[in-house]
């Protein structure tokens, strides 16, 4: 579907301003087929073939309207049948076609008529799809506009010509009585009227108020809406709702009276929509409605003071007529604020996240390389060798086998056995060394029995390895079609299937390892699929990198996938006081978040953001579009050892009740000791993921399951997902491909700064009211007092959001604001207490510090 238009996701308020009247002529329909669905797709299909007829016939005419003259000349004067007509015509389109050319060039606009088949389907889209290629009102200006100016300047052009009758077809009959008329009255001056008609048509079509200025100059938002995009993205973060100052509501009106002079087609219902001033007040002035897009259904006509007139097409709101008493049940609240989301949705339509950065490109599967050849590495020999001393090892111990069969993957083949009846599966389980030294080879893993199959498994090593490219993951139909939250390419299970994942429904994941075993990479492996699939506005990556050099290739996205705390310079964490900073960050974004869900009675992020797209939740009470967070940990074990107890509480916090509302977590340790994933943390990771670990106490550590100090290494790995443990070689990028991927993200537009998380002092920062002086109170001191007591909210961050302050200007406000006893002290995650009750005390209390 071809997206027709750029918009802006920033809700402007329209409180205060004065309703506009205006005169209405309205068409009241009685005829009951025209309100008829059906009959409307009818008329929108009918434009649109007549639209290609009439550029054909017209086209067409170019070169058989001489030989179809006569042809013409003898339908309206000769009356011939029309089957012999039809036969002469050499038109492409026949008889009709040659009569309607003829009409349309010949004899009324000249190659002028070739802008009515444009206008004609755009019409005719907008009937059938319900979106308009271009605003029906400026189609139709610019239409009617250069079918007269075209014909009079071709006119002009031949109007000394003695050879008249062939080139007419270029001004058309209209326009050479118009060169006739012009000349007479102006003479050589027709070129400078044509001149200034063009000029002030240019003027009023693209709304220019200023030429040759150091500004630029003002033009319509539904005309250059890509260079309208960019002045957003530069100047803030488009993602962030934000209200209308003063002089915008200004701009806003200027706009609307231009929109409000289009021409808007409508088909009435008898039930009367809610008009716009009888919307719920905070619904209505949560958007701009003027610059919503129209969509069709009832015929009005408006007319404004100037004459101008306005064709709207709208869609009516669906309203299943089985519905209709339950709705009389409801109360009439509910229903009005309902009403007013589907108004606002149809006019402005959904909310779209990925208009924020609209040319955002994801990065391409060329980035990536491609190492494994896709041929299967095991010959017959091999496979029938394993065979028959599996078979002989258990014969020697007295173990019958009844079948056995063999599925080759990238790292590892596993044979499925099926002994003979009276075998104890314990007594197979138990010939695990013995299976291996027969075979010779290191990591023999037996599987007894395999879930959901009547066999034992029994997987061995492949002589020859092939490797799995994260390209020949990422480019399958099966990740790159995937309708998951948080998609993630894992690699290749042992039957070659590519792996696909929801982080999101992990909901968190823990990830050990030994030096050297692939971690790293399984960690880029995530990260690289997250890119892949998500646009910059729906996820954020929180990175803490203790090692300091394993994610900083990730650093070039920092304006578009990274979050941050407001005063940290580097996006990647790596200091362990600022990574505490980052969690208790993290998790007071998580109580807000939870504020937001409960305000709008929605149970997780999804149904939230779908709620806010929907237009039902107002952004001035604080409503956002929320994105995804994801907090990757490289080294937990460092962390640990370091802080202990100040990392574990909110990892264990966030484990507990993140998932809820986006915020996810990736935790990985080359250590999975019980001192670092302690008990309290471990409970909340169902989802474990093991690389190869040096024994088998590490193993049951992290999977609670023996297996993971079998594994060979190179990113052969265990996934433990609830009951099931599979077996899955990791895909394979390398360090040069994420730097250009990477790279391919930074060069584009982003946002103007990371995803700042909410502000979080320690509570050895927390300063006190002896180390602040009052007599050098900043100039913002009375307005932030105002502002904290009328929202009786003490946070740092809404000084910084409320008078556009930075980070550090905002926290030496907040500490004079609790000098003075206006907020109590800092209470970790809560916002402060705002100790005085109004405003009239507050007054007082600034009068006796002035004094």
């Amino acid at each position: 579907m071809a997206q027709n238009t750029y918009k802006s996701n920033t809700f402007k308020s329209n409180q205060g301003k004065k309703p506009k009247t205006k005169r209405k002529l309205s068409f009241n329909l009685s005829m009951p087929f025209l309100k008829d669905k059906r009959v409307q797709l009818s008329v929108g299909f009918f434009l649109l073939l007549a639209s290609v007829f009439i550029f054909l016939a017209c086209f067409s005419y170019l070169f058989t309207g001489k030989a179809d003259q006569s042809v013409v000349e003898a339908f309206f004067s000769d009356g011939e049948t029309v089957q012999s007509l039809g036969r002469e015509a050499s038109n492409w389109m026949k008889l009709l076609g040659a009569l309607t050319a003829h009409k349309l060039i010949f004899s009324w606009f000249g190659i002028g008529a070739f802008l009515i088949p444009p206008f004609l389907f755009i019409l005719g889209y907008k009937i059938v799809w319900g979106k308009a290629l271009m605003k029906l009102s400026r189609a139709f200006a610019a239409t009617s506009f250069f079918l007269v100016w075209i014909s009079l300047l071709m006119g002009s052009m031949i109007k000394g010509d003695d050879s008249v009758s062939e080139w007419s077809f270029y001004s058309g009959g209209l326009g050479y009585e118009l060169s006739l008329f012009f000349d007479s009255l102006l003479g050589y001056g027709t070129i400078l009227f044509l001149a200034f008609t063009l000029l002030v048509f240019v003027i009023f079509f693209f709304n220019i108020t200023e030429i040759l200025s150091l500004k630029k100059a003002t033009v319509e938002p539904s005309v250059l809406k890509e260079d309208e995009a960019k002045k957003q993205q530069d100047s803030e973060p488009v993602n962030q709702p934000v209200e209308s100052t003063s002089d915008e509501s200004e701009e806003v009106d200027e706009e609307e009276e231009i929109d409000d002079s289009d021409w808007v087609v409508t088909v009435k219902n008898e039930e009367s929509e809610p008009e716009e001033s009888e919307l719920e007040p905070e619904l209505a002035s949560a958007i701009n409605l003027s610059t919503a897009p129209s969509t069709p259904n009832k015929v009005e006509e408006k007319k404004e003071d100037d004459g101008a007139i306005e064709l709207e097409v709208e869609e009516p709101v669906n309203k299943p007529v089985a519905q209709e008493p339950a709705k009389e049940k409801e109360p009439a609240f509910e229903v009005e604020i309902k009403e007013a989301s589907e108004k606002l949705v149809e006019q402005a339509g959904h909310y779209d996240p990925t208009l924020d950065l609209p040319k955002y490109q994801f990065p391409k599967v060329d980035l990536l390389n491609e190492y494994s050849t896709g041929r299967v590495q095991v010959t017959k020999e091999e496979l029938q060798a394993n065979k028959d001393k599996i078979v002989e090892t258990l014969t020697n111990f007295k173990i019958g086998i009844a079948s056995i069969k063999a599925t080759i993957g990238p790292t590892v083949t596993l044979y499925e056995i099926v002994p003979e009846a009276g075998v104890k599966i314990s007594k197979i389980k138990n010939l695990e060394d013995d299976i291996a030294l027969s075979l010779a080879a290191l990591g023999i893993r037996i599987i007894a029995p395999i879930p959901g199959k009547g066999t034992i498994g029994i997987e061995v090593p492949n002589t020859n390895k092939e490797m799995v490219s994260m390209r020949s993951v990422i480019s399958t139909d099966k990740f790159m079609n995937s309708d998951m939250a948080l998609p993630i390419a894992l690699g290749k299970t042992i039957t070659n299937d590519i792996f696909v994942t929801d982080l999101a429904k992990m909901p968190h994941l823990l990830m050990a390892g030994a030096t050297g075993q692939g971690k790293s990479v399984g960690l880029n492996v995530i990260l690289t699929s997250l890119l892949y699939k998500k646009h910059p506005s729906q996820l954020k990556f929180v990175l803490v990198d203790p090692k300091k050099v394993e994610l900083t290739l990730f650093n070039k996205i920092e304006r578009h996938y990274l979050a941050k705390l407001p005063d940290n310079e580097e996006p990647i964490i790596t200091d362990t006081k600022k990574v505490i900073h980052t969690l208790n960050s993290l998790c007071i974004e998580m109580d807000q978040r939870y504020d937001l869900l409960k305000d709008a009675a929605c149970r997780n992020l999804k149904e939230y953001n779908k709620k806010f797209m929907d237009r039902k939740l107002n952004p001035e009470k604080g409503h956002r579009y929320l994105p995804y967070i994801v907090l990757v940990i490289d080294e937990l074990a460092d962390l640990m050892m370091t802080a202990g107890k100040e990392v574990e509480t909110p990892i264990a916090r966030l484990a507990q009740l993140a998932r809820a509302i986006g915020i996810h977590l990736v935790v990985a340790t080359q250590r999975p000791s019980v001192n670092v994933i302690t008990g309290i943390i471990k409970a909340n990771f169902p989802a474990r993921l093991s690389f190869r670990v040096t024994s088998k106490v590490d193993s049951r550590t992290i999977l609670d399951a023996g297996g993971a100090d079998q594994l060979i290494g190179q990113g052969d790995m265990l996934l433990s997902m609830g009951s099931d443990i599979i077996r899955i070689q990791c895909a394979f990028v390398d360090t040069p491909e994420v730097d250009e991927i990477c790279e391919f993200i930074g060069n584009q537009k982003g946002y103007s700064d990371a995803y700042l998380l909410p502000e979080y002092v320690g509570e050895d920062e927390g300063g006190s009211r002896a180390d602040v002086d009052l007599s050098e109170r900043d100039a913002l001191f009375d307005e932030a007092a105002r502002l904290i007591v009328s929202h009786q909210q003490g946070s740092t961050s809404l000084i910084q959001r409320k008078l556009k302050l930075g980070y550090n200007r905002a926290g030496r406000l907040i500490d004079q604001l609790e000098a003075a006893g206006i907020v109590g002290p800092f209470e970790g995650s809560k916002a402060r207490e705002v100790l005085v009750p109004d405003e009239y005390s507050l007054e007082q209390l600034l009068n006796n510090l002035d004094n």
